[in-house]
């Protein structure tokens, strides 16, 4: 039970420190293109947003599958049931 509870603690963790670093790789390609020597600097701020982006929306995706499995989620959250969309 509780090497389950730390597995799942590090599934969130990891994505949300890559996260993190993805707000300062942002915050620095906008921080250093107000300097005149410096151009602005794409690569960093794509480098970011991807690093952002896409440990963010696992995480919602990870919750919203566990909160799935236990029934706490909206109707409209609920996966629908191929018999349904017949109709």
């Amino acid at each position: 039970m509780i090497g389950q509870k730390l597995i799942a603690l590090l599934i969130m963790v990891i994505p949300a420190a890559l996260a993190m670093y993805g707000i300062k790789l942002i915050r620095d390609a906008l921080f250093y293109s107000v300097t005149p020597d410096v151009d602005f600097l794409w690569g960093k701020l794509l480098l970011g947003l991807l690093l952002f982006v896409g440990p963010v929306s696992f995480i919602g995706g990870f919750i919203l599958h566990h909160d799935r499995k236990r029934n706490r989620v909206q109707p409209r959250f609920m996966k629908r049931d191929p018999e349904d969309d017949e109709d």
